[in-house]
């Protein structure tokens, strides 16, 4: 049996969590698994499949700078001495993490780096700075880079166009798995809160303004009101932007209308009391909750991130552009008309599909 290592900052609430989880469950099947973490913390570590072996590489946070260059040399050491070239296969999983970066690349030859965002939207279009990020991370000493969408991959190689060029590393676009039974058992579960009146929209993810832009989602509700339309939006999640969207909601007199429901570790019982899915976001790298709302017949409205004009707009929703008053015309529109999904999602080829091409990376 081939040995698979995965690095990763925590379990935490998250869609790359939620994605790694549903993964290594996944995989665990075939392979021998370990999981290193930065901090072994965060809701989703019992979710994790018990075959599954834990490990922690913390770097040292020692206040005195010398000091915490020799702590981490030795750590550094320590962990190449016991893993160095030990798996047949290992994927630094969150893209930001140093650490996951070097323990990735150390436990085996063959690894990957996975990019979960379209990092020249995150950089605002400044090709320097992404540049920056990835060399932070040693892009260049991986074998694959494995983007979550065709966007993200485009981006990245926009980024760095000489690697499509001279194809000293491999590019791929890669979607995460879905969990499918697992989200409809899940959906099952009783929440206190009961189907509202009127039309009923969902928002899933970190209340992080710089990328979420729920603002915009707010902006669109108050002419809603002022349309007089009968409608509710729950958020779920929480994030540093939480109080100031709480505040604008205040302002605006929209407390009947949007309803903050707080991080929930099992959001899918709130999908089945909603009529359509909402993201208002600048930028995203696939969005887990396209998946999970395909899985559950949710229609989504969305602005124009990762994939959705190729895979969404048509299908499964509504694509609009990133502005406040193109998002209340597609709220207006679905109040008033709704919209019946065109095409079944079929999460087994999905995610067949995803397998296969994992396979060929490892093997």
């Amino acid at each position: 049996m081939k040995k698979l290592l995965f690095s990763a900052y925590s379990l935490e609430i998250g869609g790359i969590e939620t994605a790694l989880v549903t993964l290594l469950n996944t995989l665990v099947n075939q392979y021998k698994i370990t999981l290193v973490l930065e901090k072994k913390q965060g809701d989703f570590l019992n979710d994790i499949d018990k075959r599954v072996e834990i490990i922690t590489y913390t770097p040292s946070t020692n206040k005195n700078p010398v000091m915490r260059k020799i702590l981490n040399v030795c750590k550094r050491i320590s962990f190449s001495l016991k893993y160095k070239n030990k798996y047949d296969f290992a994927v630094s999983f969150a893209t930001y993490s140093r650490p996951g970066s070097f323990v990735a690349r150390t436990a085996a030859k063959n690894n990957a780096l996975w990019v979960h965002s379209d990092y020249l939207a995150t950089y605002q279009g400044n090709i320097e700075e992404a540049k920056r990020f990835f060399q932070s991370v040693n892009y260049n000493k991986f074998k694959t880079i494995v983007c979550i969408s065709e966007r993200a991959k485009q981006s990245f190689l926009t980024i760095f166009p000489e690697i499509k060029k001279e194809g000293f590393i491999q590019v791929i676009a890669i979607n995460n798995m879905i969990d499918a039974g697992s989200i409809e058992e899940k959906a099952k579960e009783g929440i206190p809160l009961k189907k509202q009146e009127g039309t009923t929209f969902l928002h899933v993810g970190r209340h992080d303004e710089f990328s979420k832009k729920i603002t915009r989602l707010i902006e669109a509700a108050k002419m809603l009101k002022e349309d007089g339309e009968k409608f509710k939006i729950l958020l779920i999640g929480e994030g540093p932007n939480t109080r100031e969207y709480q505040e604008l909601v205040k302002k605006y007199g929209l407390e009947y209308n949007i309803i903050f429901c707080g991080m929930q570790k099992n959001p899918y019982p709130y999908f089945n009391i909603s009529d359509a899915l909402i993201l208002t976001s600048e930028f995203e790298g696939f969005p887990v909750v396209f998946n999970e709302a395909r899985v559950l017949n949710l229609p989504i409205i969305t602005t124009d991130v990762s994939d959705s004009k190729k895979d969404i707009e048509g299908k499964y929703g509504i694509v609009v552009e990133k502005d406040p008053h193109s998002i209340y015309m597609a709220m207006k529109q679905f109040i008033e008309s709704g919209y019946q999904i065109q095409k079944k999602f079929d999460v087994q080829e999905f995610n067949k599909n995803i397998e296969n091409q994992i396979e060929r990376l490892i093997n």
